[in-house]
């Protein structure tokens, strides 16, 4: 628990919400109701284990503080709460309500424990991966799942090992759940280059061989169908760059070829290859759970780990939009 003043607003409650959700209590000496939900909180705060961090400040020594957030809930009494996620306030209660319905409001902010085990693991899984143990990244990757089902990044990179093993049905299984955020109106640019990744493997095996690909773009270097075919088998295969070099023959020639079908594939083949930005694992939150697992925590746990820009994905962007444009 820290008291948030002017001085340490910044730092310990707006800086520390992106690492962690923050519960900011607004009290006073004087308020009875205050005295009552103080010592709530601060049980709440270590039975979650530093899945959020309990934050106080006293209404009369930092009005500034306190009457700019009143205003902004429209609230005018206290005991008065406020969480901040993400550098931001998002949801307040106002009164000194009791635990269970606190931890009601608590859980619709603050991670799970299976959510934080998930994200562990998943992180655990891509250096498995890239160490080149993938039965393990798998198995990890699939517990991660079990545990979180909501966890995105688990499933996308579940579905990558997959598909670089050949098991279509395996992906389609683990894509199956989100599949139906791929199209309409609000489709999903991930789910949608994810949904095309699975139907390049589907494609490259009912196809034409490589050589009888390339044997007829050679004939014909406008032969586009031909061309797509190529490039899709280069996308099953993961060899993501030579797959969007052939694309990039598409659209210099023909830019709205079969519905603009080789710049939407290109596109996908992106974002496939890009990492989004990770999720920050509050360090005691992490170091609880991996505790109680009896797992290792790992180092990048309480971090707001930067991904950097691949050089590849930044090229291959350039080369479409000197294409394009």
């Amino acid at each position: 628990m820290i008291d948030i003043t002017l001085a340490n607003f910044e730092s310990d409650l707006i800086q520390a919400s992106l690492q962690q959700p923050v519960l900011l209590d607004i009290w006073a000496e004087w308020c009875g109701p205050c005295k009552a939900l103080g010592p709530v909180l601060e049980q709440l705060e270590t039975e979650y284990a530093g899945r959020f961090l309990l934050a106080k400040v006293n209404a009369d020594e930092q009005q500034e503080i306190t009457s700019q957030l009143s205003q902004m809930f429209g609230v005018r009494s206290i005991p008065f709460c406020v969480m901040f996620v993400g550098g931001q306030p998002v949801d307040g209660f106002v009164g000194a309500l009791p635990a269970e319905k606190i931890r009601a409001f608590l859980d619709k902010h603050v991670p799970g424990e299976g959510e934080i085990v998930s994200e562990l693991e998943t992180l655990e899984a891509e250096q498995l991966a890239e160490s080149g143990d993938t039965e393990t990244a798998l198995a990890k990757l699939e517990d991660a799942l079990a545990k979180d089902p909501g966890n995105d990044e688990a499933r996308y990179d579940l579905i990558k090992l997959l598909l670089a093993e050949g098991a279509l049905e395996g992906a389609q299984a683990i894509f199956a759940p989100i599949a139906d955020r791929a199209t309409g109106l609000l489709a999903e640019q991930r789910v949608n280059a994810f949904a095309r990744y699975i139907d390049a493997l589907a494609a490259a095996r009912q196809g034409r061989s490589p050589a009888e690909l390339s044997a007829a773009i050679d004939a014909n270097k406008r032969d586009f169908g031909a061309r797509f075919e190529l490039a899709q088998v280069f996308f099953a295969s993961g060899h993501f760059t030579e797959a969007m070099d052939e694309l990039l023959e598409i659209i210099m020639r023909d830019k709205g070829w079969s519905d603009d079908l080789a710049r939407k594939t290109y596109v996908a083949i992106l974002e496939v290859m890009s990492k989004p930005q990770p999720k920050p694992i509050p360090a005691k939150a992490a170091a609880a759970v991996a505790g109680a697992e009896g797992k290792p925590q790992l180092e990048i746990a309480g971090k707001v780990a930067v991904t950097a820009n691949d050089p590849v994905v930044d090229k291959y962007r350039r080369k479409l939009s000197s294409a394009l444009f």
